[in-house]
């Protein structure tokens, strides 16, 4: 027999996947900022927060809300080189594909970017792009430029570099949008909201405030890291349902469930 926590549990699969998405007041200020500033004339925009601040869903919604009344394009994924990130350009803006073993002219690229101005208007996200060399990202400016193509460039914030502070970011850069970790409030609507998505309305009451003030603690709010943590507080309560049910309360979480999480993913020691 299937246990209730083993969907619970499958609720809080990390992805990027739009049908995962949920809306809360800090994803909604930051898709409006986005959009707006992607209206402003602005040859770059940086858009950057820590891993699991939820960048990549939030520029995955950008683009599919946007495909159909303007061209934009999402590099979800960097190019394994500059010769293939090239090839991925020259085909947007030609509309036609390069052979494989040929070079792109880098100033003829820029120069055809320059002709195409006031013809078209080139949005592309470029997704993890802290993966792009520094010779790259100057390319890049060199081709936001042309004021044809607009780039929305995402990037990790890390724990010992400020990547705003970069020397390529410094003078290029438009406009910064920052992601941070969500509020103790923010994140319990994120719990509760996926749960209710998936019509789990007991599981859902069955988290107190109390116990979501802990996995916020746990958690710092990031919601890679929630996701985690609910997965694996779900994965416990349904070892338990499905062998030892007397000591489950389906009414509430306990306390020790999700301390043995936090210790299972290495925010506590013993």
């Amino acid at each position: 027999m299937k246990s209730r926590y083993e969907t619970a549990k499958n609720v809080f699969v990390d992805s990027v996947d739009l049908q995962d998405y949920i809306e809360l007041d800090s994803s909604v200020r930051a898709y409006e900022q986005l959009e707006h500033s992607i209206n402003k004339p602005l040859k770059m925009i940086l858009l950057f927060g820590r891993p699991g601040t939820g960048k990549s869903i939030l520029l995955n919604r950008l683009q599919n809300k946007l495909k159909h009344q303007r061209e934009i394009h999402y590099f979800d994924t960097p190019a394994m080189n500059e010769k293939e990130f090239f090839h991925k350009i020259f085909k947007i803006l030609t509309k036609k594909s390069l052979p494989q073993n040929t070079e792109v002219n880098f100033s003829a690229l820029v120069n055809y970017c320059k002709d195409l101005r006031g013809k078209r208007e080139i949005v592309i996200i470029l997704d993890e792009a802290q993966m792009y060399s520094v010779e790259l990202m100057e390319k890049i400016r060199l081709l936001s430029d042309s004021r044809t193509v607009k780039f929305i460039v995402s990037l990790h914030k890390t724990e010992d570099e400020d990547l705003v502070a970069k020397e390529h970011f410094q003078s290029r850069i438009w406009e910064v949008i920052e992601l941070k970790n969500a509020t103790l409030n923010d994140q319990m609507a994120y719990i509760h909201k996926k749960l209710l998505k998936h019509n789990l309305f007991e599981l859902a009451n069955s988290i107190k405030e109390k116990d979501m003030r802990l996995i916020h603690k746990f958690t710092k709010g990031n919601f890679r890291e929630c996701n985690k943590m609910m997965f694996t507080i779900f994965e416990i309560c349904e070892y338990y349902d499905k062998n030892e049910p007397g000591k489950i309360n389906y009414d509430k979480i306990p306390k020790r469930v999700i301390e043995m999480a936090a210790l299972k993913l290495g925010y506590i020691h013993v």
